[in-house]
């Protein structure tokens, strides 16, 4: 006959240390207080479920800092309005690629390089702004897109500008160095724009792809201390970071920057809040400025 077993106890549920231990308290003060820097500073909306996030990117830059509690992190971000830049990026999130979203750039080539490329004796001028470049892999697709198409570019009125709020992304993107690996699955034609080094792990941007490119510091809720007109303008994935209001100023912003006709492209996991009298859609994230 069968013999009865005893009942193991179950497996306690796995428990996240981070919440059970913190090295610092994290009240919800603090995360109310930091989300509220977060929003006035940048236009950046934190939900509730960016909590453990946002204290794990803190943390770090309270160990930096020497601090012991979030209050007093708190206090110094009310008393130093340089720590505000270090603040924004500790939070920011910057994941990029070459040719990320590639039919973007395929659309800039069929629809902005190629057409240049074969008015450029009458063409005056050619201006494209990656809005959210962080460390550079966008801005450096757009110039060898344009380069591939427009073998003179040097020659040409041809500018790209590339701004980020995270002014430590940026000065990475500006040196142009990057893992060999990052050009491993770039499209046929293009690898010929970047240079190995000596050992053979990483690749920099050959020098006149580099020279199209202005890479500044920018906050898109500032100001813009520049008038355009943009002939394409690429915003991807960075309004996931805004809410509803926040999202369509700065669509009306970039659609005022745009020259009748020109391009915004959007990232893939974005879309505009209803629809915009002064674009329109061509569907996959591309959008035209109306004449």
């Amino acid at each position: 006959m069968a013999i009865a077993q005893r009942a193991q106890p179950s497996a306690p549920a796995a428990v996240d240390p981070e919440l059970t231990h913190r090295e610092f308290a994290f009240s919800d003060a603090d995360f109310r207080a930091l989300t509220q820097v977060a929003y006035r500073a940048a236009g950046i909306s934190l939900s509730e479920s960016k909590r453990n996030l946002l204290y794990s990117r803190l943390s770090r830059r309270l160990r930096q800092l020497g601090l012991e509690s979030f209050a007093a992190y708190r206090a110094l971000l009310d008393s130093d309005t340089a720590e505000i830049e270090s603040f924004i990026n500790s939070i920011s999130t910057n994941h990029t690629k070459f040719f990320r979203e590639s039919h973007h750039f395929e659309h800039l080539r069929t629809h902005v390089a190629l057409p240049f490329a074969q008015k450029a004796r009458m063409a005056k001028r050619l201006r494209i702004w990656s809005a959210g470049c962080s460390s550079g892999e966008e801005p450096y697709t757009i110039a060898v897109v344009l380069k591939r198409e427009i073998p003179d570019l040097a020659v040409h009125d041809v500018k790209i500008l590339a701004t980020d709020i995270d002014t430590e992304v940026l000065a990475k993107a500006a040196r142009g160095y990057f893992a060999a690996k990052a050009t491993e699955d770039m499209p046929r034609g293009y690898q010929e724009f970047f240079r190995a080094d000596k050992a053979g792990d990483r690749v920099s941007v050959a020098d006149d792809v580099r020279e199209a490119i202005a890479f500044r510091r920018l906050n898109l809720m500032d100001e813009w201390p520049f008038r355009g007109p943009f002939d394409a303008i690429f915003c991807r994935n960075v309004m996931i970071y805004f809410d509803a209001p926040t999202k369509t100023r700065l669509i009306e912003r970039f659609t005022q920057m745009l020259r009748p006709g020109g391009w915004l492209y959007i990232g893939h996991s974005e879309s505009l809040i209803g629809s915009h009298p002064g674009l329109q859609s061509l569907g996959r994230t591309v959008y035209r400025r109306m004449p």
